[in-house]
């Protein structure tokens, strides 16, 4: 299941991420009169980040799958309708959803120790944010939400990267490369962990039934794709944890591109 961000009305959905006035209230604001448009009254004790919040937690434990305006107002205690009184659609609020998940993440990581441990520092961050939020994942990246918490993801990452004056070139794809290096690690690792629940097989399990077979039915694999079995012997892990192997790749993605980058910037 993959959602597209910025499906909402665009005004509508970047004045809710940035918490901007409309143009209404702000002429209201500005002459001292009213503009004459009514609007119905709120539900009291309702606010858009309780809205969010809610949304993020069923989110959380149900899947995207199971988000509605219905099921986060059953939650808050409201209607779908009381909602809609904050939060235009469903489409919005996978906005602000996507983008407030982000917002407990650091934008202050260590300088002294040189580029390396602030990079890693932030790429630890944002991992466990998708593995604490792995419905964020489902949110394709083509198009960007455009709220301040994950611009300042961003921002924050750029700032660790300025003291080495890397040029545009080599900047972009550097950014890009940490951004999918995270991502990339934390789908497998979420769709992995995933995957034994749905199923209900193990990974341990699976992997141990179909090598067998494959043994059995392919006895010159070997032979075939020498440099798989090569790669495949050369681990030593024999538990199939998937959030961990994931991570091992993370770490070791991140140390080659790290050790190209320190050479570069000397």
């Amino acid at each position: 299941m993959t959602l597209y961000g910025g499906q909402g009305d665009p005004a509508r959905t970047l004045a809710l991420l940035w918490r901007a006035h409309s143009p209404e209230a702000a002429a209201e604001q500005a002459t001292g009169r009213r503009t004459g448009r009514t609007a119905p009254g709120p539900k009291q004790g309702l606010t858009v980040d309780a809205i969010i919040e809610a949304a993020i937690g069923l989110a959380d434990t149900d899947g995207m799958e199971r988000l509605s305006m219905r099921a986060v107002g059953e939650r808050l205690g409201a209607s779908a309708m009381a909602l809609y009184t904050y939060v235009p659609s469903k489409r919005e609020l996978v906005d602000l959803m996507y983008d407030h998940a982000h917002a407990d993440l650091s934008h202050a990581y260590p300088r002294d120790g040189g580029l390396r441990p602030a990079v890693l520092a932030w790429a630890d961050d944002l991992w466990n944010c998708y593995l604490r939020h792995p419905w964020l994942l489902q949110v394709s990246y083509a198009r960007p939400v455009l709220g301040p918490h994950e611009q300042a993801v961003l921002e924050s990452l750029l700032a660790v990267l300025h003291p080495a004056d890397l040029p545009a070139r080599r900047l972009r794809p550097t950014v890009s490369a940490l951004f999918h290096l995270v991502r990339g690690a934390a789908q497998t690792a979420a769709e992995g962990r995933a995957a034994a629940a749905a199923t209900g097989t193990s990974d341990q399990q699976w992997w141990t039934e179909r090598s067998a077979l494959l043994a059995r039915l392919a006895p010159d694999f070997a032979q075939r794709f020498p440099h798989s079995t090569h790669l495949a012997g050369s681990s030593t892990d024999t538990d199939y944890d998937p959030v961990r192997q994931a991570r091992q790749a993370l770490d070791g993605g991140l140390r080659l591109l790290l050790d190209g980058l320190e050479q570069v910037t000397g």
